[in-house]
């Protein structure tokens, strides 16, 4: 039955306790639930031809049988059966495949396939979200079908454009500008078709990626600052022209943008994907709302949400079975890829510490023990209540840079093949501007006699770089319109800096997302080498 017909015949309370119950659940309920499914799922997959061709000839039929026998996965386990969409193979036919960005130009796609089940329990999960984000204590929430949703997400085949067709099982809402079906629109036109519908008839949610979602907020005030009022540009509505009118009244008085906030009065919004969190002061300026976290992957739909609370996410037991890989696992897996991390189960994670995701699909899905490439922050557990996380990050081995693009060391040294810029020794981080926003930073070594001309070789280098990462990655030619900023920059350094760096420090650092090294002492190192210079 849908959510609104089940709204018309069912008391709150009952549908709170339906959808939301899990929230009470004690932590040794939530286990029992998570190993019931987790047997059923074993059950299925063991018996699969994907199952068979990753175990051999092994035979677990326990979840510990299973940690035991089975290593952890990565999609490469999985490639040559779900690119080739080989539903055979599978422990239950798929209803649709999804598609997510892999390794660039290097391996451009992974595709995963979604059974019916897993829909069923996506949009289950999907209405315990919006009571949670909507409610103001345990018990209330307020949706309802016609409510109107702004919608930044990426159409089908990826994973958020399946959200409209998943919530309209359960309640018909009016998704601004449409559905993201095929209307033969830019991304920009679609911006601004859908501020001018939540014109007519006003916005009640806003869904998108924090990147698209920070645009979306920017471009806002750009839309607003060159209509100048006028009704014709926005097709205003009489209830929203006035708000409009006020608002640009205050924008003046103020000495500030119209802001969203001004004119709409969202329930709710929601945000997902990397550097989320860097966005959210400034969503939660220009919206007036705090935006809702959702924990949600092309893999794994979504397996969680943050509530009315706003301090962290718990997972639905229902989505998949999780695992936790320590942060010191983590990092020694890092350095020793022949090194098998241990795992720690949802009952033994600890506030306070990082760890990486690894989850296996319930309701028969592919992935079994599969390394997500995530990490989360335990905020809190302990006293036998359902722990809560913060998404941190992709794994260091990858950078995301706002959801849209993942660079790895192979995919590097392949833009550098094809540039033949001659360039040597390297080391990329993301960092952080002075507003947060995320960006690559590039530490790069050139011959010496390249040197004596650093500013124009750094130009030209920028230039190259940024050339050949568009025409090798598709989507980081989006970042520097998403980011309003240019998402690379390159420091020279000296030919043999980083080399020495080493030497001088004992370590070997990973060319990406290189933790351990100190920036400051790096750059002090190439001018004055020495291992006082360097800080160490």
């Amino acid at each position: 039955m849908r959510f609104e017909e089940q709204t018309k015949r069912t008391p709150r309370e009952q549908l709170w306790r339906e959808y939301c119950g899990f929230l009470d659940m004690s932590l040794a309920d939530y286990m029992y639930t998570q190993r019931r499914l987790m047997e059923e799922q074993i059950r299925l997959w063991t018996a699969s031809g994907l199952g068979r061709s990753l175990l051999g000839d092994k035979q677990p039929h326990t979840i510990d049988e299973l940690r035991a026998l089975l290593p952890l996965t990565t999609y490469e386990d999985y490639a040559d059966a779900l690119l080739a969409k080989r539903s055979d193979l599978l422990c239950s036919e798929p209803a649709v495949w999804i598609q997510t960005t892999w390794e660039g130009g290097l391996r451009p796609v992974k595709l995963a396939p979604y059974t019916r089940p897993m829909l069923d329990t996506y949009c289950h999960n999907l209405v315990a979200s919006l009571m949670m984000a909507t409610a103001t204590k345990k018990g209330t929430y307020n949706f309802k079908s016609g409510d109107r949703v702004l919608y930044g997400g990426a159409p089908l085949p990826y994973a958020t454009g399946l959200l409209p067709s998943i919530a309209n099982e359960q309640v018909k809402f009016v998704w601004l500008p449409d559905d993201n079906a095929a209307d033969g629109l830019s991304f920009s036109q679609r911006i601004k078709k859908g501020f001018a519908m939540g014109m007519n008839g006003g916005i009640d949610f806003f869904f998108g990626i924090g990147s698209v979602a920070n645009y979306i907020t920017d471009s806002f005030g750009r839309i607003t600052e060159h209509s100048g009022g006028s009704r014709k540009k926005l097709s205003v509505s009489p209830k929203y022209a006035f708000r409009f009118l006020q608002a640009k009244y205050i924008s003046r008085r103020d000495d500030r943008p119209v802001q969203p906030k001004d004119i709409f009065h969202l329930k709710a919004m929601f945000y997902a994907g990397t550097d989320a969190r860097c966005y959210r002061d400034r969503l939660t300026e220009a919206w007036g709302v705090v935006p809702t976290e959702l924990a949600a992957g092309t893999e794994f739909t979504c397996i969680g949400a943050e509530t009315w609370e706003h301090n962290g996410m718990p997972f639905f037991p229902d989505a998949c079975f999780y695992e936790f890989i320590p942060q010191e696992e983590m990092r020694r897996s890092r350095k020793d890829r022949a090194y098998t991390p241990r795992t720690c189960l949802m009952d033994e994670v600890r506030s306070g510490e990082t760890y990486e995701l690894v989850i296996s699909v319930l309701h028969g899905g592919a992935f079994m023990r599969y390394r997500v490439g995530d990490t989360y922050h335990c905020v809190s557990a302990g006293n036998g209540a359902i722990p809560r996380f913060n998404y941190v990050d992709r794994t260091p081995d990858v950078i995301d840079i706002a959801g849209f693009t993942r660079i790895t060391e192979s995919s590097v040294q392949e833009v550098l093949r094809l540039s033949k810029l001659g360039i040597g020794e390297w080391l990329m981080k993301k960092e952080y501007d002075e507003h947060g926003s995320p960006f690559l930073h590039m530490y790069a070594e050139i011959t010496p006699e390249a040197q004596e001309h650093d500013v124009t070789v750094r130009q030209v280098l920028q230039e190259h770089m940024a050339v050949y990462f568009k025409f090798f990655d598709s989507d980081y030619a989006d970042l520097k319109k998403l980011l309003n900023m240019d998402p690379l920059q390159i420091t020279i350094l000296k030919y043999g800096t980083i080399q020495a760096y080493q030497a001088a420090t004992d370590q070997v650092l990973p060319r990406i997302n290189p933790g351990m090294l100190d920036v400051t002492a790096l750059l002090r190192w190439q001018t004055h080498p020495g291992r006082e210079a360097a800080g160490v």
